[in-house]
């Protein structure tokens, strides 16, 4: 492809792009085909001989479309959004066209520094402590696995990094609503399964610090050696908030290394009136949340904060001669911040995102999306024959129909899957599901970039039509 043909490709995709996001809504939400369906549409061989871009666009608006669930749809109610906005979009755009490895200022000085000044400019939009550090992570799963590894070459002082495990025997806590990729972490991170402890949560799915301490001290009288608690503000089963403080007392009672999650209740620390639910996280050593989930900058984009810079340093630095340059003693290399040494240019769409919609656009925003969420719980409450399941801090809303006549719980789960099922069905909406305390739970999330109060109105009324066919 010369740039001439580049040129007017683009310009054909720009329009797309731009006609894509005015008619989302005449996609359905959710995917409805089947699988295997995509791949039986493809050729078995690739190509031997170049094909027009027509041609592969072509496919690609006939095939491969049928089989997107379209996450930035105003009506994606479902997990937690992965968000994009259109100067997000413009962003992206440019990283791929510079195609820079940003693994360190040397191989392109303004992705590091346009990466540090991110990182202070959101500590000062949320109010984080002033002694964080922060580094853009790929995932809060990656961020999570550098918290431990660097608790781990802390408590060992870099002896596991040096010799692999000896006798350590240590153990790490979390509550039993923590997100599944702290036990992945575990097991990459080579402390095992068996060494993770899941802390009871109490009847708004928190972590009961009672709990944790009782645990740390049993650990304690077996000869183990207590290394981490993570905690999260927002659990992905419910938004449920940990008692960051409670916790982070204990932490430092007992010289535990404190991880808090907030992966996508984050953003919500943008808003004064959200910072309570925030109290405590100076006592963190570690803190991460997601700009890609709730603050419309594009997968993929973590935020992950530091109190000691200097221990994640110890932990991932290593410098090869041809890594070496005549800057490192003045720069942050990033490559030595976390697992990856290879890295894109992620400040930059955070960069056009912030600027774009400015402060107050952001916190208008996240305030409405919680007000609607507020209110379409109201709702529900008000409304005959439908159970809220759990409290409703940010904008995630868990629910079960139970008709009144209804009470056997196995039955109530079965009805409640086959409603969300047939919700689905629809394609005007995708909603998803959890297990709170054994009951099934359907899971709606206010928090896609362009939802506004004509989905929610929507949502709800979908929901109440389906409920009628059971």
């Amino acid at each position: 492809m010369t740039p001439q043909q580049f040129r007017k490709h683009a310009h054909q995709l720009v329009d797309w792009m731009a006609d894509y996001y005015e008619t989302v809504e005449n996609f359905p939400v959710k995917s409805q085909v089947q699988p295997k369906d995509i791949y039986s549409l493809l050729p078995d061989s690739p190509p031997v001989e170049a094909e027009p871009f027509e041609t592969v666009f072509a496919d690609f608006k006939r095939d491969i479309l049928k089989g997107i669930t379209h996450w930035q749809h105003p009506s994606f109610f479902a997990y937690f959004p992965a968000n994009s906005s259109l100067p997000s979009v413009l962003a992206e755009m440019l990283t791929a066209t510079l195609g820079a490895q940003c693994m360190s200022w040397e191989t392109s000085p303004a992705a590091a520094e346009l990466e540090e000044r991110m990182m202070n400019w959101l500590k000062q939009m949320m109010g984080l402590p002033d002694h964080f550090v922060g580094v853009i992570q790929d995932t809060a799963s990656t961020a999570t696995l550098a918290s431990l590894l660097t608790a781990r070459e802390k408590f060992s002082d870099g002896g596991i990094n040096q010799r692999g495990f000896a006798n350590e025997k240590f153990t790490v806590y979390c509550s039993t609503e923590t997100h599944s990729s702290l036990e992945k972490a575990i097991k990459i991170a080579g402390f095992g399964k068996e060494n993770l402890r899941k802390i009871a949560v109490d009847d708004q799915f928190a972590m009961q610090p009672s709990a944790l301490e009782q645990a740390i001290r049993e650990d304690l009288e077996k000869g183990y050696q207590p290394l981490c608690v993570t905690a999260t503000v927002g659990t992905t089963s419910s938004t449920a908030v940990d008692p960051l403080f409670a916790i982070g007392e204990i932490c430092q009672k007992y010289h535990l290394w404190f991880h808090v999650d907030a992966a996508f209740a984050g953003t919500a620390a943008l808003l004064p009136e959200m910072r309570p639910y925030f109290r405590g996280l100076e006592l963190a050593d570690t803190y991460v949340f997601n700009p890609h989930k709730w603050m419309f900058t594009n997968f993929d984009c973590s935020a992950y904060f530091v109190k000691d810079k200097a221990a994640l340093l110890r932990t991932f630095e290593i410098l090869p001669e041809y890594l070496k340059t005549k800057a490192d003693a003045q720069v942050n290399n990033y490559r030595d911040w976390g697992v990856p040494l290879g890295r894109r240019f992620r400040a930059l769409k955070l960069w056009f995102v912030i600027r774009t919609f400015g402060v107050s656009g952001l916190q208008d925003r996240i305030r409405e999306h919680v007000r609607l969420a507020h209110s379409l719980a109201e709702k529900m409450k008000a409304a005959k024959d439908y159970e809220i399941l759990a409290p409703v801090p940010f904008s995630l809303i868990c629910f079960r129909y139970k008709p009144a006549h209804l009470q056997d719980l196995t039955k109530l789960n079965e009805l409640n899957a086959r409603l969300l099922e047939n919700i689905n069905k629809t394609g005007q909406a995708y909603l998803t599901h959890t297990k709170l305390k054994d009951v099934y739970a359907i899971r709606l999330v206010i928090a896609q970039t362009y939802v506004s109060q004509k989905q929610v109105d929507a949502v709800w009324e979908l929901i109440q039509e389906e409920v009628l066919k059971l």
